[in-house]
């Protein structure tokens, strides 16, 4: 029987990187996509070499491949070379801000470049499962607009239809999304759209704060990364707005991708799911500084600047409960706790070799 290819875009990046050890992990040849344009999006603090190179001397059926997703003629080449058995497409441009200063690469690389993608496999493997790492931005900023507690610590929802969090049947329509939000909209629903009007097998993982100890956190992305990194090095962590008690959902990176090999084992056509932590792995910003002073043991220096960013959820947690309808085998791992003791030590590690 031949050995089954996975083809993920992104793959030195914290998904990407996850999902390439986890499908390897299961007698896949993988080839990656990555030209590490993180590090042109964020500089220096965002280069992914290092985990390429992880990934390239540790994993025998690892292929790295140095292509951008937005080459259309070079993505179709490959995809047809390969014809892979599962595409997990995991590359982005993953900042409301920096899409603001460059929209056109924002929109080139989530919109466009998806779009390469899934018409190469149209073209090429068409019964392959397409999965598509997309965000929960694209609900813009609608799940402001719930009626909120603020509690000590944390807002919370005040309607009890959200008590679970925000479900796959909240509205992505007339919100202010971030130019960000509405590429990946665009993205997100092309994905659907081939799924629905040419039958392909794709899903939609609309994701919450997606972290592990792979993640190159940068001040514009990567929440709980970020934070990490700055308590231990002493450095001053910025609060944007809403008193820092805004509240996100964190799922670990090992997590998400044994959902996408549980998608992968049942596909289903224009599926879309809400991947987060959920409400038990949520957490406000306030309660990171806590948990990640207690492991540590060092305070959190930070300051506070009272304009939030342009989009941004005061509070957002997955409802998870379609996921485990859909898929009962799958369910969250990793706890909170867990998921920062794992980034404190990989953070240690790191600031050890440099």
């Amino acid at each position: 029987m031949p050995t089954p290819v996975c083809l993920v875009t992104g793959s030195s990046g914290l998904i990407g990187s996850e999902v390439v050890v986890y499908f390897h992990a299961r007698g896949f040849a993988v080839h990656g996509i990555d030209n590490n344009q993180r590090a042109v999006f964020f500089g220096p603090g965002g280069d992914t070499r290092w985990n390429q190179q992880r990934l390239v001397t540790s994993l025998r059926n690892f292929h790295h491949h140095e292509l951008d997703i937005r080459d259309r003629v070079g993505v179709l080449d490959l995809v047809k070379t390969l014809r892979p058995s599962v595409i997990i497409h995991t590359a982005a441009q993953p900042s409301h801000d920096l899409a603001a200063r460059m929209p056109f690469d924002d929109f080139d690389v989530n919109a466009v470049g998806t779009l390469n993608l899934l018409e190469a496999a149209r073209q090429s493997c068409p019964e392959a499962p397409f999965i598509h790492m997309s965000t929960n931005k694209v609900y813009g900023d609608g799940p402001n607009h719930i009626p909120l507690v603020e509690l000590e610590t944390r807002w919370d929802y005040a309607d009890p239809a959200y008590a679970q969090g925000i479900p796959e049947t909240f509205s992505i329509d007339h919100t202010l999304h971030s130019l960000f939000g509405a590429s990946k909209v665009a993205a997100d629903v092309m994905v659907q759209e081939y799924g629905r009007y040419f039958g392909m097998p794709t899903v939609c993982l609309r994701g919450g704060c997606l972290t592990g100890p792979n993640h190159a956190g940068v001040e514009l992305h990567g929440f709980l990364s970020y934070l990490v990194k700055c308590n231990l090095e002493g450095r001053e962590y910025k609060i944007y707005g809403y008193k820092g008690k805004q509240v996100r959902d964190n799922i670990h990176a090992e997590d998400v991708a044994a959902f996408m090999y549980a998608f992968y084992e049942r596909p289903q056509s224009g599926a879309v799911y809400n991947l987060g932590g959920g409400k038990d792995n949520a957490c406000s910003i306030l309660e990171a500084f806590q948990m990640v002073e207690a492991i540590t043991g060092k305070s959190q220096r930070y300051s506070y600047v009272d304009q939030a960013r342009i989009g941004d959820h005061i509070c957002y947690y997955s409802d998870l409960r379609k996921m485990k309808t859909d898929y009962p085998h799958w369910g969250i791992t990793q706890t909170l706790q867990l998921i920062l003791l794992d980034i404190v030590r990989a953070w240690e590690e790191r600031l050890q070799k440099t």
